[in-house]
This record gives structure tokens, sequence and C-alpha cells, in this order.
């Protein structure tokens, strides 16, 4: 511009300026490059030549700690090996000499007297002359066959025991509503003996607790009245009284166990004596005479015959048999079973059934390994429990679950 003739002075000045402004925005971009570039470089070697190593050399020192720290855990591990091995050696050398104890005649003893029931064997049968008149009373067999259709019998080395039934007949009301009768009269003679020999001592130790706070409370007692700015002697009377009314009743409760405990001893059979055997589950009681059935049956000359003697006593015996044993109404049906086998009912009590047979199950197994089914309104009765497979209506009405 300024070698044109054709601009002006003033043009060429402007021309001037812009254009040195330009070369100063050119200088200091070039200078805040340089400076940019150079703290750039510095970074980037402090970041390959002294960040980067240092990361690296830690990552190695806690490597290297690493190790030394799993060679004393191998060491330690060894160590605490080395010291239990002669433990674990005294334990094995106990299970041998365990092992070695075992005295399989007391271990076996020790179940049956934790499981005996103390059911006396029956006796023998007595031979009954059939040629002969027979003057017979209605004994209890002869009222259960005719009346205990459908019940089963216990069986004891194949022989039915009679007597064993209105035992379990009796309690079957407290079985049903699922309380336990308070002298465990639903369990068999010696574990109903177990039973209350427990309770006299669980008794007797609640007996011991009152009798030690009774004293503990009679020395506060004389503690207050030789220092009565400690208490007052008179608040501790009314639970003194507590704990005396509390002793009482459980000495009451003891005698009551106690004599029941003292009535099944009684009843129990005298270990060794083998000879004594009887066909009853207890001693055979021999029932009262009966005179008031028969005054007024008298014969013209003012005596009963023995027939109408004999026909009275079977009157009281059935009317007795009736309202302790058969006042119950049919059991409603809890589910269904299918037969799983054959099993021939030989026993009374017992129902036949065929393989794949589907009746109506109406008394749960009690844990004595039986079931009570239903074929139909006249056939009913007992079967084993793994003779089939059961199932059971929850909604239905007594249904229950024994464990």
């Amino acid at each position: 511009m300024d070698a044109d003739i054709n601009v002006t002075k003033a043009d060429v000045e402007k021309a001037r300026q812009q254009a040195q402004i330009r070369h100063q925005m050119a200088e200091d971009s070039k200078a805040d490059y340089s400076s940019v570039l150079q703290r750039f470089n510095h970074e980037q070697h402090e970041y390959y030549y002294t960040h980067i190593p240092n990361i690296f050399q830690k990552i190695q020192e806690m490597e290297e700690r690493r190790i030394v720290r799993l060679g004393d855990s191998m060491k330690t591990y060894a160590e605490v090996d080395r010291q239990v091995i002669p433990i674990i050696g005294k334990c094995l050398d106990g299970i041998v000499k365990a092992a070695e104890s075992v005295d399989q005649k007391n271990d076996s003893q020790l179940v049956i007297e934790a499981y005996k029931s103390g059911f006396e064997p029956p006796g023998d049968i007595e031979f009954e002359d059939y040629t002969q008149p027979m003057k017979r009373t209605v004994s209890e067999n002869s009222l259960s066959n005719s009346r205990g259709e459908g019940k089963p019998e216990l069986k004891f080395g194949g022989k039915s025991k009679g007597k064993l039934w209105p035992f379990i007949k009796k309690n079957k009301l407290s079985l049903k509503l699922g309380a336990t009768p308070e002298d465990f009269s639903n369990l068999p003679p010696e574990q109903r003996r177990k039973k209350l020999q427990q309770k006299v001592d669980e008794l007797n130790k609640e007996i011991q607790k009152e009798m030690d706070q009774r004293d503990a409370i009679t020395k506060m007692k004389d503690v207050y009245l030789k220092n009565p700015q400690m208490g007052d002697p008179a608040s501790l009377d009314h639970k003194l009284t507590e704990v005396s009314q509390n002793i009482e009743k459980l000495r009451l409760e003891v005698q009551k166990f106690e004599a029941w405990l003292a009535e099944v001893e009684g009843r129990l059979p005298a270990r060794g004596e083998q000879a004594r055997r009887q066909s009853g589950l207890y001693d055979t009681q021999t029932p009262p005479p009966v005179t008031n059935c028969a005054q007024d049956r008298e014969s013209p000359d003012g005596s009963y015959t023995e027939d109408q003697s004999q026909e009275s006593e079977v009157k009281v015996l059935a009317t007795d048999f009736d309202d302790e044993f058969d006042d119950e109404e049919p059991l409603p049906a809890i589910g269904t079973c299918k037969a799983l086998y054959t099993f021939e009912g030989q026993n009374e009590g017992t129902i036949s059934v065929a393989e794949g047979e589907t009746l109506y199950v109406i008394e749960e197994d009690k844990g004595d390994g039986w079931t009570r089914i239903r074929r139909n309104e006249d056939e009913e009765g007992y079967v084993p429990t793994s003779y089939v497979e059961v199932y059971l209506d929850k909604h239905a009405k007594g249904a229950k679950t024994y464990i």
C-alpha cells in the first residue's frame, strides 16, 4: 500500500497499525504455545520417569510383603498341624477305646428298661370239660367277644390278651381329645411308673425351692426385727404365708402322685417271679355278689334260683361294660387310604384288605403301628400302618396328626 500511488497516507498508516497488531498477536500466541509445550513436556517426563516407576515400586514392595506373609502362614499352618496331630491321635485312641468297651448286653438292657411296658404275660388256659354241665358267668372275655367286634386284641407271643383291651379303651377318649391323664393311666405300667416317679422328683425339688425361699424370708424378717430401720417385718408376713400355702399344696400333690406310684408298683410283677402268671392284665378280682337285682325275682318259696342269680349278674356286668366302654358314637371318616399289600385280618379287631383297595380312614396311627379303617357301615377294623398309604382330609372333623 505504500507503493500504491492511489492510496492515501492515512490508509497506509492504518494498514501499518493493523499489521503491527497482528504481528503482536502472533508473538503472544507463539509465547503461549511455547509455555504450554514446555509444561506438557515436563509433566510427561514426570509421569513416565517419576510417578509410574514409584507406582510399580510400591506394587513390587506389596507383592514382596505378600510373599513373606504367605510363607509365614504356611509355616504357622505346619506348626499348628504338628501340635494338633497328637490331639487327633488321642481322640482316635479314645474312639477305639470306646468302641472296644461297648457292652452290648448292658446297652440292650438299658433299652429294655427304657421301653418295657410292664404287662404280665397271660397264664395257661384252664381245661374245661365240655361234656359236663357248665355253670358259667359272663366273663370279661365273653363280653368283649360279643360286643367288641371291630376292636383289636393285643397279642403276646401269638396269644390274645383279652383284658388289655379295656385298659386301652378306657383312655381312648382322653387320647382323642389330645389330653394326657394326670395319673398317666394311658401308659403301660412300667412307663407309667417312670413318669410318676419323675413327677414326684420334680415336685420334691419344687418343695425344696419353696422351703429355701421360706427360710430366706424368715431370716430377713429376723433382721428387720433386730434392725427396724432396715424395713418393716410385717411386710413379709403376706409373702411368708403365700410360700407356706404353696408348700402345703405341693406336699398334697406329692402324696397324690406317691399313692398312684404305690398302686402301680403294687401291680407290677416282681422281678424274677416268672412262675406267677395270670391271664389278665392285673390281679383277677372276684366280682362282688349281686343281691339287689335278684330280689324282685324270688321263687315262690322266698328264695331265688341259681339261674336267676346268674342272669342278674349278667345284666350288671353287661350294664357296667356298656357304660364304660361302648358309650361312644361311630367315628367320622377323616380321609381315605389305599392298600399297598394284601393283609389277612385273622385276629379279632383287624380287617382284611386286598392290594389296591381303597377304604376310609376313621382313626390315625397313634404310634402303635395300627390304623383304623372302614369299608362300609358294618365292616371296620385295624390294619398295619405300613400296609396302607393314607390320604388325610385336613378339613375333616377330628383329623389330627400324631407324632
